[in-house]
């Protein structure tokens, strides 16, 4: 599947998972699927970092938790992998657009 995908397209889902751009790119990319996954991904996580940014100490602490999933989720999307995250993916399933 690597081969059909695109760079841009490639590039533009891996930047989905850096936090804000990953709205950014569900809105702007809404036609690649490629991109919509990963962005769907990356706007949970980016929900989940906002949530945890809240939480006194135990949810600072879990922001590492965070950013594994973003670092993975980045490598995945760029190197053209639709990598379904446990948890994450299930819930970035339930935004329609």
């Amino acid at each position: 599947m690597a081969e059909q995908l695109s760079n841009d397209s490639k590039l533009f889902a891996a930047l989905s998972y850096l936090w804000l751009l990953s709205v950014v790119m569900l809105v702007l990319k809404k036609d690649d699927e490629f991109v919509k996954f990963h962005a769907k991904q990356g706007t949970v996580i980016f929900a989940i970092s906002i949530i945890l940014w809240f939480i006194p100490i135990i949810g600072w602490l879990l922001q590492i938790a965070v950013l594994i999933a973003v670092v993975i989720g980045f490598l995945k999307a760029y190197s053209g992998e639709k990598y379904k995250m446990p948890v994450i993916g299930d819930l970035a399933d339930k935004i329609n657009l």
